[in-house]
């Protein structure tokens, strides 16, 4: 066990329920429970409670908050109404993409910008940057508050009927909550942030409160979930949900010699920085492969058109939903149509594999 990695307000919890842990981001994480396949399923069928509170949260509020963050991020940031939330991108300056992240905006100019853990420093020391470039008198205060923060996350079909069983919490509005959008609530008199967003193909909520109720939080979910079947899980369960969501990872589909439009997310750039975004007109492109039997392509395999080597696999695994194997991979633009018939080379094997469109999942609504 990694003695230097950071851990979460909720480690002591997560060990008294016979989690295995690994270091992710530089966090010392739940990598499964009991089962990452009884994790997954019940995700899909009932509910998963998450820890994520290595991710990390940085407030940009004050002065021109909206305009700094539609100069210093990918989208369109001020064109969103308080309330809801949107996936944006952290850029270089020759389009390769620093981090993902998602935006809140929780007032005129007040905002709250998640980051993955790893990219913590970049993410806060880029805004930071160019908060010092940004004309005086209107610059945002930049306040990375991940150490007093926790995250949960409760996420599948009964997602919503846990969160109003769970004593304690208080959240007005909640009928009419959107996706990506969130509502200020409480838990047992703390502030609470509840947001229907999360990382696995499913309804569900990612739930922010101060690190001192994250534990009594974590206790009241797990308790109104238990008779209706939630379970907690682990970053295993979570990795093979958002593969079959068809959501990018950063440090495998998403990295700073990526482009958006290679990773199929141009979308989330504004108008005029799509030219920084565009990739050589023959970067490789990111696409879904799909494989029968029970041999999956895993990240670093390579992809092939008969003999020639094409692409890498980015992620892979034997789809637990679906039942086959399932990859996302960047290739040549010319192997990436839909229908193409490729092969991975699987420990020296040859797998037939079909280039298919994402995501390979899509809830029942």
């Amino acid at each position: 066990m990694d003695d230097t990695a950071r851990r979460s307000p909720l480690h002591d919890r997560h060990a008294a329920l016979g989690a295995s842990f690994t270091d992710f981001g530089g966090w010392l994480m739940p990598v499964r429970y009991t089962s990452d396949l009884a994790e997954h399923h019940a995700v899909r069928t009932a509910a998963g409670l998450f820890d994520i509170s290595h991710m990390a949260e940085i407030w940009v509020q004050g002065g021109d908050a909206a305009g700094f963050l539609d100069d210093a991020l990918a989208g369109r940031i001020s064109s969103m109404a308080v309330g809801k939330a949107k996936y944006s991108l952290v850029l270089a300056e020759d389009g390769g993409i620093i981090d993902d992240v998602i935006v809140y905006r929780t007032g005129e100019q007040y905002f709250l910008v998640v980051a993955n853990a790893s990219n913590r420093d970049a993410a806060v020391d880029t805004l930071a940057e160019r908060a010092d470039a940004w004309p005086s008198g209107s610059v945002p205060r930049i306040e990375d508050v991940t150490d007093q923060t926790a995250l949960v996350a409760v996420q599948g079909p009964r997602a919503e009927e846990i969160l109003r069983a769970a004593a304690g919490v208080s959240v007005e509005g909640l009928d009419d909550l959107g996706y990506y959008a969130w509502r200020q609530g409480e838990f047992d008199g703390a502030p609470l942030l509840v947001a229907r967003t999360g990382y696995t193909g499913e309804d569900g909520f990612e739930l922010m409160v101060p690190v001192d109720a994250a534990g009594a939080l974590w206790d009241a979910l797990l308790a109104a979930g238990a008779p209706l079947g939630l379970v907690p899980a682990g970053l295993a369960a979570r990795d093979t949900l958002r593969l079959e969501a068809g959501m990018p990872l950063y440090g495998h589909e998403l990295g700073r010699g990526i482009r958006p439009a290679q990773a199929g997310l141009g979308r989330v750039v504004a108008p005029d920085k799509a030219d920084v975004a565009l990739p050589d007109e023959n970067a490789p492109v990111l696409v879904g492969l799909v494989s029968e039997g029970r041999r999956a392509g895993r990240a670093g395999y390579g992809v092939f058109a008969g003999e020639e080597r094409v692409g890498e696999v980015t992620s892979g695994a034997l789809s637990p939903t679906l039942g086959h194997p399932i990859a996302m991979a960047y290739v040549a633009p010319a192997a990436s149509a839909l229908g193409t018939e490729l092969t991975i080379d699987v420990r020296g094997t040859r797998i037939p594999a079909t280039v298919t469109a994402l995501p390979f999942y899509r809830r029942k609504k």
